[in-house]
């Protein structure tokens, strides 16, 4: 059993030339794919089981993100069903020379754990114990578009 805090996973991708759309901004698709990574190993901390993707709720692009700045990718497990992890995922623009962020994305996945045949597998209770998780959980909950 895991708390929210320790699933708390951040990770960062420079936005390269390859990496855009025909505005000089990083295409949305590989901002999700940036997301769903991150995400699944934020269920895979908690769930202690490999975990796949099984609904993206409420994917906002607030902003883009531009070539050459950093995406740095944020996420957390804030609800457990019983195969199921609830991740809240923030995506933000971060300059690389000054640390500035602004946030560009916030969405919202469902990640089921599977065995190693493939199917759903019980992930255990996810705890909520000091005031940081209570924090987290509580701002996704409440933003959380399912609920």
């Amino acid at each position: 059993m895991s708390t929210v805090s320790e699933t708390y996973i951040e990770n960062r991708q420079r936005v390269q030339p390859t990496d855009t759309n025909n505005y000089a901004a990083a295409h949305g698709g590989n901002v999700v794919k940036w997301m769903d990574e991150v995400g699944a190993m934020s269920a895979m901390r908690h769930a202690g089981e490999t975990c796949v993707t099984a609904r993206i709720n409420g994917l906002d692009f607030e902003q883009s993100v531009p070539q050459g700045d950093t995406c740095v990718i944020e996420a957390y497990a804030y609800e457990a069903g019983r195969t199921s992890v609830r991740v809240r995922l923030r995506a933000f623009r971060e300059d690389p020379r000054t640390g500035e962020r602004e946030r560009t994305t916030d969405s919202y996945f469902v990640f089921v754990a599977v065995d190693s045949e493939g199917s759903p597998t019980p992930v255990p209770d996810l705890e909520v114990g000091s005031e940081r998780c209570k924090r987290l959980r509580s701002e996704a909950l409440s933003n959380d578009p399912e609920r």
